[in-house]
């Protein structure tokens, strides 16, 4: 259970300023200040990362980056529009990250990292599949309802979905996990008799 609570506590994390800009924006309406707020939390994660001389990944580099870039574009053009495709954009570069192999090892425990490996590799395909599937979704929505609509289901859709992936992913690498395990143990077992 700890290494499930630190693995979501690392991918929350990475989504804080996303998911501060969207609630920000489902509840007051505020294009501006979602925006300014969620840029604000990425800086400050980053600086307090810097500040603590904590190594940061790739993954918030680029989270931060798409952030700040994003969210400037955002205050510059006050188009609502922009606001709706983008996370299209982030989504396809996450998703393109996603295709790194061992991208996902920074969220694996060691046990996992040592029994599960090629699980973790294939599930970072799948992870990337998610991010190039909300990406379509994305468009088809910003494209057909209006903003605040847009906010709610995109929002509620971002966390179902990765929540979903991430508890069968877990569920899975876990139970593979423990059925390699004990087999490797039955065969030390076997040898040493």
């Amino acid at each position: 259970m700890t290494n499930l609570l630190k693995s979501a506590q690392l991918l929350v994390s990475d989504l804080a300023s996303t998911l501060l800009f969207l609630a920000v924006l489902l509840i007051t309406k505020d294009l501006i200040l979602a925006v300014a707020l969620g840029v604000g939390l990425g800086i400050v994660q980053i600086g307090w990362l810097m500040a603590r001389r904590k190594p940061i990944d790739t993954m918030q580099w680029l989270s931060i980056g798409l952030v700040v870039v994003s969210g400037a574009a955002t205050m510059l053009t006050n188009d609502a529009r922009f606001v709706m495709l983008k996370p299209t954009v982030i989504y396809c570069i996450v998703g393109a990250y996603m295709l790194r192999p061992g991208w996902m090892n920074r969220y694996l425990p060691p046990i996992a990292a040592a029994v599960v490996p090629d699980l973790a590799y294939a599930f970072g395909f799948v992870w990337a599949g998610l991010m190039f599937g909300s990406a379509a979704l994305n468009i088809a929505l910003a494209l057909t309802l209006e903003p605040v609509t847009w906010s709610a289901t995109m929002s509620i859709w971002g966390i179902a979905s990765k929540l979903s992936l991430f508890l069968i992913q877990y569920g899975t690498m876990r139970t593979i996990g423990v059925r390699r395990g004990r087999a490797a143990a039955s065969a030390r077992t076997a040898a040493s008799t």
